[in-house]
């Protein structure tokens, strides 16, 4: 998966699971909200100083935004 799809994938996971919507989550993290719908969708290419606020604004590690996702067996 790309890199930039995997990113946009776990902020808008945990996002989600945080009850936040895009302009919640843009205005915590100082970003505007299409520029957020563009990372979550992976065509942004965001700087690690935006991955960081967007950790912040979510509560999670910068790490967690780039992890692979758990895929399910079977």
């Amino acid at each position: 998966m790309d890199a930039r799809r995997r990113v946009g994938l776990n902020i808008q996971r945990i996002r989600r699971s945080r009850g936040l919507s895009q302009e919640e989550l843009a205005a915590r993290a100082n970003v505007h909200q299409t520029y957020l719908s563009g990372v979550e969708s992976g065509k942004r290419n965001p700087t690690v100083l935006v991955l960081d606020r967007l950790a912040s604004a979510l509560s999670v590690d910068l790490a967690d935004l780039t992890a692979l996702p758990h895929l399910p067996t079977g």
